[in-house]
């Protein structure tokens, strides 16, 4: 069937994206799985090529682009070469759509032009030793001084993507303690600069899958930031972590999606050129088989996931949208990804074939963004139950 979510614009920036990763990523991705992260001028060559500044408007260095749409080309080539971009995703998926909901002209000037080249990379910061998905809980405080001029911040961070590289990391904090009605209240987004005093990063987190991405525990000592590198207003911070939640869901999911239909194209060149008793393991019904469910649950993703992209654009996606696109694509792409990493055999188990890096790469994201029995829980609600 013909796709249409992309138009001529979207395919020529991913010829763009097809041809910038076969020549600057794909020759280096194992070093960069081994040192676990991509080397920092790599982001730079991200910000030169405009892929920073897509959605950041014109006045600040960027192409004034108001869609999601060239995210999702850029994810779709990425796992279509079994590659990523580091820990660039939050910057431009997580980070950007507050820097452009929330901040003052004067922020706006200050972050967007460094945003948009790679100057600044920035990550976000949101969960916390054994709160996991429960953000209400945070126990990280930020306490206004005496003069108004800075909150001094403390406390820890874990699971931070980007955040051995990051720059500038927004910071979710309590500034006021949660009132008994009301658990979600005195949260406050801080932009912290990583070079202030009291700031460290902790441990490099040893992970699954993702090698490519830097993943960290942050600390907070005494850590004083300017009341200038507020970001919005004091205490309203939960509900703008809400608002753009629909958004961060649907980003996983498409990974997902994309991730699993890369996984078949991986699988029908192996069975295609393996053989086994004599015959290619392509001619076996089996093999037809299970590729063909395969194919059927992508093409059915693939139509979940473009009409919530429309939806985003359309300023329509909810969170029982988002949620229910996260949990379908998600859990079928786990499935997917496991029958064609078994149609390699055992070379499915060794990481350098794609398969296998897409098997332990597609795993969290039944987790981050909120987890499969959280997304369960948003769509049961909006069903009234």
């Amino acid at each position: 069937m013909r796709r249409t979510v992309f138009n001529e614009d979207h395919e020529a920036f991913r010829q763009t994206m097809r041809d910038f990763i076969a020549a600057e990523v794909v020759p280096v991705y194992p070093s960069w799985e081994e040192q676990g992260h991509a080397p920092r001028d790599f982001y730079k060559k991200l910000g030169e090529l405009g892929v920073f500044g897509i959605e950041v408007p014109e006045e600040y260095g960027g192409a004034g682009e108001n869609s999601f749409k060239f995210q999702a080309v850029i994810t779709e080539e990425c796992a279509r070469a079994g590659v990523s971009f580091g820990g660039s995703g939050v910057h431009t998926a997580l980070c950007l759509p507050y820097l452009l909901e929330y901040a003052t002209e004067e922020q706006k000037q200050r972050w967007l032009p460094p945003f948009v080249s790679g100057d600044m990379m920035t990550a976000i910061a949101m969960t916390e030793p054994g709160t996991g998905s429960d953000l209400a809980g945070m126990q990280t405080t930020a306490k206004l001084s005496a003069d108004g001029t800075h909150y001094v911040l403390n406390g820890a961070k874990t699971f931070i993507t980007g955040g051995v590289q990051a720059d500038r990391v927004l910071v979710c904090a309590r500034t006021a303690p949660a009132g008994p009605e009301d658990r979600r209240a005195g949260i406050t987004l801080l932009a912290v600069d990583t070079t202030s005093e009291g700031y460290a990063v902790g441990r490099k987190l040893q992970k699954l899958g993702l090698l490519s991405s830097d993943t960290a525990e942050l600390s907070f000592t005494d850590v004083k930031v300017p009341v200038e590198d507020r970001l919005g207003e004091e205490g309203k911070a939960f509900g703008y972590l809400t608002h753009n939640l629909p958004q961060e869901r649907l980003g996983i999911a498409f990974a997902a999606y994309a991730q699993a239909s890369a996984a078949i194209g991986f699988a029908q060149a192996y069975v295609k050129e393996r053989t086994v008793f004599g015959r290619e393991v392509a001619s076996f019904q089996n093999t037809k088989f299970v590729l063909a469910d395969c194919r059927a649950d992508v093409d059915a993703m693939q139509a979940v996931v473009d009409r919530a992209l429309e939806a985003l654009d359309a300023g329509e996606l909810t969170a029982a949208d988002a949620a229910s696109t996260k949990l379908f694509t998600t859990e079928r792409a786990a499935q997917v990804i496991d029958k064609c990493l078994q149609l390699h055999g055992g070379y499915g188990y060794m990481r350098e074939y794609p398969i296998s890096r897409l098997y332990a790469d597609t795993r969290v994201t039944r987790i981050y963004g909120g987890t499969s029995e959280v997304m369960r829980s948003i769509i049961a609600k909006a069903m009234g139950l």
